[in-house]
């Protein structure tokens, strides 16, 4: 459910503040904004110590559950030293609330974009992202949900088409394309085949993994939910198909040190970039009445930016129906 005001309307720097000093804590009062559009953060400098990063949760977007299972998976990594970053606990809690907002502080880490046409760099990758995935297996979410065809594709084309978001001329030609992609992404997982599902990062792409001498560090769970494996990998390629091809190889060759692949899911490649390219288009639309979105994406929602949508999703049905990318 989405908010029909601004969410975060009220979420002045002075609230911010208020609330971390509820927590007992000094901020400086600095206060720096970081880079994210479904929940707000901020760098809080800190009189005591190094600054924190404070998120504070879009209203009704997920339960305290919810939230809190991300952070217990999150924790339980890092409890096996792998390099996550956990929430940090205050009182024996790591979600707060103050006034309407819920919020988490979590410490500061740096790091740079990882080099992921080196071939060690994804061997290392690999290797975190298999440990990742043997701890995401060995239990179920209970509260978070999973990554469906309806959630990240019927529902959201649904949702667009109900709501009046497309010109009216290129109405019925998406839908028909839609229509065709996802009947694209059907074939695709009755070729795979029943899969197992475990807890995911969710939205494993270059800009939720920071890169230090000492190798990567995920960040951002904020997305995580059940599902194939492959969801977690299919955002580190890139390039032609020879190139992704060759980088899932190195990838493997880490991954497969802790937990075992199990290749039908190359199937779903590019059935999960659809389905990811029909909930982004969504996301926007839904997010819309946030200011945030129409300052950081004032392309969005004009004609060509439909007719370049529709473009793009008659290229993956081509895709979705080619052999998968690399095999054993």
């Amino acid at each position: 459910m989405e908010l029909t005001t601004h969410p975060f309307a009220g979420l002045t720097p002075d609230t911010m503040l208020d609330a971390i000093e509820s927590l007992g804590l000094r901020p400086s009062g600095s206060l720096l904004a970081l880079n994210s559009y479904e929940n707000r953060v901020y760098q809080i400098g800190m009189e005591d110590g190094p600054p924190l990063v404070a998120k504070f949760y879009r209203p009704e977007r997920w339960s305290d559950d919810q939230i809190l299972e991300e952070h217990a998976f999150v924790a339980e990594l890092a409890a096996r030293e792998i390099p996550v970053v956990a929430a940090l606990a205050f009182d024996g809690q790591t979600l707060h609330r103050h006034g309407d907002y819920r919020f988490a502080l979590f410490p500061r880490r740096g790091g740079r974009t990882p080099e992921f046409d080196r071939s060690d760099t994804l061997t290392w990758m690999g290797r975190f992202m298999g440990r990742i995935h043997a701890l995401g297996a060995s239990e179920p979410y209970r509260s978070r949900p999973a990554l469906t065809i309806e959630s990240f594709g019927e529902q959201p084309v649904d949702w667009l088409l109900a709501n009046d978001w497309l010109p009216s001329e290129l109405i019925e030609v998406y839908r028909g394309v839609a229509r065709q992609a996802l009947d694209g992404v059907r074939r695709a997982y009755e070729r795979a085949g029943a899969l197992k599902t475990l807890r995911l990062h969710g939205d494993c792409h270059a800009g939720n993994v920071l890169w230090t001498d000492d190798g990567p560090h995920f960040v951002d769970f904020d997305d995580s939910r059940s599902g194939p494996a492959i969801q977690d990998l299919w955002m580190l390629l890139s390039g032609e198909r020879a190139d992704q091809s060759r980088q899932l190889a190195d990838l493997m060759a880490g991954y497969e040190d802790f937990y075992e692949f199990d290749y039908r899911e190359l199937h779903l490649v590019e059935a999960l970039r659809t389905l990811r390219l029909i909930h982004y288009s969504a996301w926007l639309a839904r997010r819309w009445s946030d200011p945030a979105f129409p300052a950081a994406f004032p392309w969005f929602g004009g004609q060509r930016y439909w007719q370049d949508r529709i473009l793009e999703l008659r290229e993956q049905i081509a895709l979705m129906d080619e052999p998968p990318l690399w095999q054993c």
